[in-house]
């Protein structure tokens, strides 16, 4: 038998928005954006989850603007997910996080990564098997520009995206494989037209 505060699977879903909103924006959501990033038929819907999730204990009321905030009960035992882009293939010349990179979207525990994840990326190829990065994984990317030397990273490279290992040595910019079966790619840092840092590696998930 399920408990009057069980939440059915729409009241989850609003819960999760809003407890994602409140993690990157320090307030709730008003009921329109609630309605409209979950496409529910109108505000008066949005209002019926909210009170919903306020009568079983997960949502509180506060009495200035966008008076709500997480139940304590909610923010100590609920993980904060955060909605990272999966990108796949990256079209030559484009911003690595364009609308036509991102294959999906994954809500992910904001607290698995620090600093945090920005967006995901599928590893193809076994250049990093040594550091536990294996073909077919995700990893997460914290966006950067700039990483310091032996950071694992996300770089461009002639319009290729790769995973590699940075090293500086003797004004040499180089990227090394974790397997011997693979070169270290020299490059030239001068040349922003075909070397970029997108980003750090922050983690690998795992799936199957």
């Amino acid at each position: 038998m399920h408990s009057d505060n069980t939440l059915t699977a729409n009241q989850q879903r609003v819960l999760d928005y809003i407890t994602e909103y409140v993690a990157e924006h320090s307030q709730a959501p008003s009921l329109r954006e609630i309605a409209e990033a979950l496409s529910l038929r109108s505000h008066s819907s949005a209002q019926d989850y909210v009170e919903s999730l306020v009568r079983k204990g997960a949502l509180e009321r506060l009495p200035q603007h966008r008076g709500l905030r997480l139940a304590r009960r909610a923010e100590s035992n609920r993980p904060v997910l955060r909605e990272l882009p999966l990108v796949g293939r990256v079209a030559a010349g484009s911003p690595i996080l364009s609308d036509a990179n991102i294959e999906a979207r994954y809500a992910i525990d904001a607290a698995l990564f620090r600093p945090r994840a920005d967006f995901l990326l599928r590893v193809v190829g076994l250049s990093m098997r040594d550091a536990g990065i294996l073909d077919g994984d995700l990893i997460a990317v914290h966006r950067t520009p700039d990483a310091d030397d032996g950071r694992i990273v996300v770089a461009r490279l002639d319009d290729e995206i790769t995973v590699k290992r940075l090293r500086r040595e003797r004004g040499r910019l180089l990227l090394l494989s974790e397997n011997p079966d693979f070169a270290p790619i020299e490059v030239d840092s001068r040349r922003t037209d075909t070397f970029a840092i997108e980003g750090l590696y922050v983690g690998v998930i795992r799936q199957g």
